[in-house]
């Protein structure tokens, strides 16, 4: 009995397609195949296994379908794939479930006509990209946009990264993937720091549906762009997981912080912001890259024998008044009218320490503050910055501490893959969370906060010189002396640095 012609069924379910197709690597082996709104069902029929006579994928977990015809030209065959990448069970019980490969590909034969069975493949191809197109998507109880199809994809590999193995790991993962899912993207191989920068820059950004980074997180810095939340899996598990959601273009807004320094730059930053004791682990602990995670530890253990105090000046306008999660007001930070703490007046605690060749120009808009980016920078005006050389507004909360032991901001919620810095954090909460550590705190007590971070419960160990705090904007000025700054893990100018967030301006593929 040959195949039978798919045809439309509406019994007490949705409509379905409904074929009898073979297998294309056994054609012997006859299937049923139900195609749904939400799912892709094929029932076997013949003598299979029970455990395999019948499979039902989700069409959310497919990325594409294909019709095609084989190499055999005399045979009127054709033939249809689709491709999905369910979440599997593992053996390990306390393992993470996992993106797995299936691919479904099935032939055509009814006719002997080679076009009508090729009109007939392409029927179903169409039918399952456009339904699993229609899944719907949500994070947070929002409903994710989606990405255009086709999609216009820059993508940028830093060959350097991953060991050397990142554009290796494209072409064995990436590039299959994204073929399965009819994307053809435009590769940018990186050759130097800032070559992504210049690519971006010189380009036409309204030709691109998305920009695209297999790198580190210096490579994202270089143009602003991953919030991921991983449990147990391995590198390779994390990139299938990375290349199924590009296929699905699935869309969140996600903040962008502003950040202003003294020497008239203005960036742009997806991660964090850093001084003290985590920006000097993250750039002394370069030296042991070779030994992979395990160098944040290294450098962490060196700089915890050698503990230093940073002096310097924090303010920030906190984002709610009163809150119970703002902890800074708790623990030491108090508002500049506090007359138990008896800070100066906020008009002299930051005075001009910029010099006059390094005053930022202004750009003032009526009924707002000043503004601080210079006139030829692109994005949108911070409006509850004032210039770095001029006094803060008098809502703003100055920390009467100036010995510190570290102040991290954090604008998602991983510091690193193993570091839960902020648990709360969400991609588009449009909040800062500010920690710091005032002096004072005792290197058992330090290092018990960063092993308590890795699960994200260094707040519950009441540290008396941890402080949080929820804000919209700050600003920190460091005392003389060498130091780090580091914005995503970059180092930046040494100097007065101030900060406002941007609820959902940068757009980022998730899911």
């Amino acid at each position: 009995m040959d195949q039978r012609r798919s045809d439309f069924r509406n019994a007490s379910g949705p409509v379905t397609l409904f074929g009898e197709f073979t297998l294309s690597s056994n054609r012997k082996a006859r299937c049923s195949v139900n195609l749904t709104e939400k799912d892709f069902i094929i029932q076997r029929l013949d003598s299979a296994p029970v455990s395999c006579r019948k499979v039902v994928l989700s069409l959310r977990d497919c990325v594409g379908s294909r019709a095609y015809r084989g190499d055999d030209g005399a045979d009127p065959s054709a033939y249809f794939a689709a491709y999905f990448y369910p979440l599997k069970k593992r053996r390990w019980v306390k393992a993470a479930p996992a993106r797995q490969r299936v691919e479904q590909c099935f032939r055509l034969a009814a006719l002997q006509d080679p076009r009508a069975n090729l009109e007939e493949a392409e029927k179903w191809a169409r039918a399952v990209q456009e339904r699993s197109a229609r899944q719907q998507h949500l994070r947070d109880g929002a409903l994710l946009s989606s990405l255009p199809r086709p999609c216009r994809l820059m993508l940028f590999v830093n060959p350097q990264s991953g060991k050397g193995k990142a554009l290796t790991l494209y072409n064995s993962h990436i590039q299959p993937m994204l073929h399965e899912a009819g994307v053809i993207p435009t590769l940018i191989i990186t050759e130097r720091q800032n070559h992504a920068r210049e690519k971006v820059r010189e380009a036409d950004l309204s030709q691109w549906d998305a920009l695209v980074i297999m790198s580190g997180d210096g490579l994202l810095h270089e143009f602003s762009l991953l919030s991921l939340r991983v449990s147990q899996v391995t590198s390779e598990e994390l990139l299938v997981s990375c290349g199924f959601l590009l296929c699905k273009g699935q869309v969140s807004h996600m903040d962008l912080v502003s950040l202003h320094l003294s020497s008239n730059q203005r960036l742009f930053s997806f991660l964090s912001l850093a001084w003290g004791f985590v920006a000097d682990v993250d750039v002394e602990s370069e030296k042991y890259r070779h030994a992979g995670a395990a160098r944040f530890t290294v450098g962490t253990l060196v700089r915890l024998a050698s503990l230093r105090i940073y002096k310097g000046r924090l303010a920030y306008l906190p984002a709610s008044r009163g809150s119970s999660t703002d902890k800074g007001l708790q623990n030491g930070a108090a508002a500049c009218s506090t007359p138990s703490s008896a800070p100066r007046p906020l008009e002299d605690s930051f005075p001009n320490t910029c010099h006059s060749n390094n005053s930022l120009k202004l750009r003032r808009s009526e009924g707002r503050c000043p503004q601080s980016a210079p006139k030829d920078v692109h994005g949108p005006p911070d409006s509850l910055l004032p210039p770095l050389d001029q006094p803060l507004p008098s809502d703003w909360v100055l920390v009467p501490q100036e010995d510190f032991v570290l102040m991290l901001a954090m604008f998602q919620s991983h510091l690193a893959e193993d570091l839960l810095a902020a648990p709360d954090a969400r991609l588009d909460d449009g909040v800062i969370h500010l920690f710091y550590v005032t002096a004072g705190i005792s290197r058992k007590a330090l290092l018990r906060l960063f092993l308590a971070m890795e699960k994200g419960a260094h707040l519950d160990t009441n540290c008396q010189q941890l402080v949080h705090v929820k804000v919209r904007a700050l600003r920190l000025e460091p005392g003389s002396g060498k130091g780090v700054i580091t914005v995503d893990g970059e180092v930046v100018d040494y100097g007065p640095i101030q900060a406002e967030v941007h609820r959902g301006l940068g757009r980022l593929i998730s899911g």
